[in-house]
């Protein structure tokens, strides 16, 4: 399937042209990185390699917390470090891929110069003032754009980094079923044909610990319903990722469009909004429903938010569900209805 890298083509030989002699790069992932982020920055660093001589460390904040995530990193040696454990004074050029400047979900410091940026989510003001920034909100998956990179340089594509970047296409488009585009379908198809089946396997059925499972039944006991909006509390979480994960999966109740949910890892207050509704504007109605209280942001059916710090006991956060529940149904244009728990009745 032939896409046209005219774009992609350009961008990175101007890239190239400017990077001689800068000395050493640095690659921000958005915190607790997921698949897309993971397998886009690990592209742009062998990009950097093959293309250009230069070496490149990938870094993100928070953890690397969902068992399929682990999997990935592990089995397809994907070589990155915690932000706050390295010397930023010693980068000379600093990346950001699947996050922008000022989003709130990574750690850089604002305060610092950010040179380039790629990413499908909207341009933010802050990735304006960038030297280099490729912005592609018609693309479901930010590791479309860096396979398009890599295309359009003839670089090699090796078992690993075909696999690496089928599965951010794949988790991030929910198997080019959620915003994908042209191009992430011409790299999904293509990128199979190269990926190791047996990999892919092992990050799809990773091994979990028993606790995991606690997680869906206290998602489900602290879910409530407003006609067709789903409203849940994981309060304290072990992982970031599970608020999402949980969104994703709870999406799939029947008459449910709308699946706002949220808790707690360490001090931070994780959010995610997933949605049927393929015009919602997730990224607005998150904006929208934070206001003051935090950070968030996304595209059209999915969106993450973060409100940092976060303390306080169990009644603080029902409180804070109080809120943000009343604030989303107001960004929907819907009035405060009285929210019905899920009853589960076994049959």
């Amino acid at each position: 399937m032939s896409i046209d890298l005219t774009r992609s083509r350009e961008f990175s030989a101007g890239l190239f042209n400017w990077l001689r002699g800068k000395g050493r790069i640095l690659i921000v992932a958005h915190d607790n990185p997921d698949p897309d982020a993971l397998a886009a920055a690990f592209a742009l660093r062998h990009l950097f390699e093959v293309k250009a001589g230069l070496d490149a460390t990938i870094a993100f904040g928070g953890i690397i917390g969902r068992a399929e995530n682990r999997v990935m990193v592990e089995q397809l040696e994907i070589k990155a470090v915690p932000l706050n454990s390295l010397d930023l004074d010693e980068f000379c050029v600093i990346c950001m891929v699947d996050t922008q400047p000022g989003a709130g979900n990574n750690s850089f410091p604002v305060d610092r110069e950010v040179h380039l940026v790629i990413d499908h989510h909207p341009m933010r003001a802050e990735t304006e003032r960038c030297r280099w920034s490729d912005i592609r909100e018609n693309y479901g998956a930010s590791a479309t754009i860096l396979y398009e990179y890599l295309l359009c340089n003839e670089v090699y594509f090796g078992t690993k980094l075909a696999t690496i970047l089928f599965y951010a296409v794949k988790s991030e488009t929910q198997d080019l079923g959620r915003e994908w585009g042209v191009a992430d379908r011409a790299a999904y198809l293509n990128l199979l044909q190269l990926s190791n089946n047996k990999i892919l396997f092992n990050i799809a059925h990773a091994k979990v610990p028993a606790d995991y499972f606690a997680l869906f039944a206290r998602a489900i006991e602290n879910t409530r319903l407003y006609d067709n909006v789903l409203v849940f509390n994981l309060y304290d979480t072990p992982t970031p990722e599970s608020v999402a994960e949980m969104a994703d999966w709870l999406l799939r109740m029947q008459g449910v469009d709308y699946v706002f949910g949220l808790g707690r890892c360490g001090d931070r207050g994780v959010l995610s909004l997933r949605t049927t509704v393929a015009d919602a504007a997730s990224g607005s109605l998150m904006r929208a429903t934070l206001g003051d209280l935090g950070t968030g942001g996304g595209h059209g059916m999915t969106a993450g938010g973060q409100i940092d710090p976060l303390t306080g006991n169990h009644a603080v956060l029902q409180e804070l569900e109080h809120t943000l529940t009343r604030r989303f149904l107001q960004a929907l244009n819907r009035p405060m209805v009285k929210g019905r728990s899920l009853a589960v009745n076994p049959s």
